[in-house]
């Protein structure tokens, strides 16, 4: 980092090219010409908790409050392919998103909310197919066709298999999986973004931004690589892929991510895989504020941190953000935290003038310099996962995880010896002990799950179920698309759980070495 940038340090810098005017190739600017001139990010605040009843409340709390997207977190039962009434699920229901177990619980999820008109994020990956399924059968019950939905599931594994930890199958059947969905959409839901390939979880398990950047962009490879060796035609589903990234402290270093990650997607699908459609060539991405950088010392400082960030994710062109609550190192958001970090996005795209042109921070030498060098760095560990034979591989091989590793450790030195400043942690610290409201955990709401998802399995047609799930297994077997048989399965109310324990029995489950 020098202490000033000037012309000398953009030498070799292709202006005509790297900086053409938003909404052209390679999208350096942003993918839109007009970008929040025309319409303002959408606002879509994380939420899930408890049953679906109470969560129904929320998503209702924060569109009153003036949220323009949905955005719903489910809990590790849910994530792992357990139903609630499962030992392994045991004081894990509802806890760190909503719990659903069937179509049931879906219908109360999203009652009275019209899904014609609001576009769903939904944070899930292993068993986000089978999340899908179940959001498209309610929207057939309020009478909405699959082309009309729009929103998105994350349905990102391998990062799972690199950073989070959710997964069930080993990486292969898993991406079958994936592409299957593909495919799936494309026919009957092509509107719905089919994945949202996330850096964010990367970033939160230590990674550097040029580590974000690039081991998202490798699986974003393997997954188009896997989608044409089944067969689809590039320009027929990767208009659908999405990306979610993370954003933290360093505003410059952000902005300069995200206008990187842009650039370097765009070379990579016209020039590696031939992309005609422009569409397929530009990232589109959700952004969220770095929830490893919130403390529980000082907590109100948190609202400072996610202001930065959220600028950082509005000056580098995102297409919709979520901005945590200032509480969630303590617990899940209270409605306070959660009203005051959506009123945050709506000070900054509303009064803060970051709207009125797009890619303001263009033509800085310090901000193209980052620019050009995250891209740089970033194609270099790319290059050395194609070395090792692409992203399953180097994740097979733990290059990832280990390059996560090292970031991470090396970051925490940095602030044990207090080289990186953490306000309240590390310096300016107080003696006296943190006090704030923390969200309740209510332990009869996950009473109340058991007992009704133990009430449908005895209540359903039991033959009819057990008919769809064998037809379930003899996909997994064979090579159809799965994702026919499994909505039979759930519209006859098979559970989230029965789903996946079929699959574990034909797929086998992940062991990490």
């Amino acid at each position: 980092m020098r202490p000033v940038y000037d012309a000398q340090d953009l030498e070799g810098f292709d202006e005509a090219t790297q900086l053409a005017r938003p909404g052209e190739y390679p999208y350096t600017r942003g993918v839109q010409p007009t970008m929040y001139r025309g319409r303002l990010w959408t606002m879509r605040q994380y939420a899930g908790f408890g049953s679906a009843e109470a969560t129904n409340q929320r998503f209702k709390f924060l569109l009153d409050a003036g949220q323009t997207g949905l955005s719903c977190a489910f809990d590790l039962p849910t994530q792992m392919g357990y139903d609630a009434d499962h030992a392994r699920s045991e004081g894990e229901v509802g806890k760190v998103g909503v719990a659903i177990s069937s179509l049931d619980d879906m219908r109360l999820l999203f009652a009275d909310l019209p899904l014609d008109e609001v576009t769903t994020s939904m944070t899930i990956n292993s068993t986000a197919s089978t999340l899908l399924l179940l959001y498209q059968l309610v929207g057939e019950e309020q009478g909405v066709r699959g082309d009309q939905l729009r929103g998105t599931i994350q349905n990102d594994i391998l990062k799972e298999y690199v950073a989070r930890g959710t997964y069930i199958y080993p990486p292969r059947p898993s991406m079958r999986l994936i592409v299957d969905t593909f495919a799936y959409c494309a026919k009957e839901m092509p509107n719905w973004n089919t994945i949202s390939i996330s850096g964010y979880h990367i970033r939160e398990a230590g990674s550097t931004a040029v580590q974000e950047v690039a081991f998202t962009l490798a699986n974003g490879i393997a997954y188009v690589e896997a989608a044409l060796a089944a067969g689809l035609a590039l320009d027929d589903f990767a208009p659908r892929l999405s990306f979610f990234f993370n954003a933290h402290n360093n505003l410059f270093e952000e902005v300069a991510k995200y206008r990187a990650a842009r650039r370097l997607w765009a070379t990579i699908m016209r020039e590696r895989f031939g992309a005609k459609d422009p569409k397929s060539m530009m990232l589109r991405f959700h952004t969220q504020t770095g929830g490893s950088t919130l403390t529980a010392q000082q907590p109100e400082n948190n609202i400072v941190r996610v202001t930065v960030q959220a600028l950082a994710a509005a000056l580098g062109g995102t297409q919709s953000l979520h901005t945590n609550g200032f509480d969630e190192a303590l617990g899940l958001p209270t409605e306070r935290a959660a009203k005051l970090a959506l009123r945050t996005q709506q000070v900054l795209g509303l009064e803060s003038g970051i709207a009125d042109t797009a890619d303001p921070l263009a033509g800085s030498y310090y901000v193209e310099s980052l620019t050009n060098e995250v891209e740089r760095l970033a194609r270099d560990y790319i290059d050395a996962i194609d070395a090792r034979g692409g992203a399953v591989a180097a994740i097979e091989s733990r290059y990832m995880q280990d390059e996560i590793d090292a970031a991470a450790y090396a970051f925490a030195r940095g602030v044990d010896r207090g080289d990186k400043v953490v306000v309240g942690v590390n310096r300016f610290t107080e003696s006296e002990s943190t006090k704030a409201d923390v969200f309740p955990v209510d332990e009869a709401q996950q009473r109340a799950q058991v007992a009704r998802v133990s009430a449908l399995k005895t209540s359903r047609d039991n033959d009819a179920v057990r008919a769809a799930l064998e037809d379930v297994a003899s996909a997994a077997r064979g090579s159809s698309n799965l994702l026919y048989p499994m909505k039979t399965a759930l519209a006859r109310m098979a559970t989230l759980g029965e789903v996946a324990d079929i699959l574990r029995a034909e797929f086998g489950v992940y062991q990490p070495s």
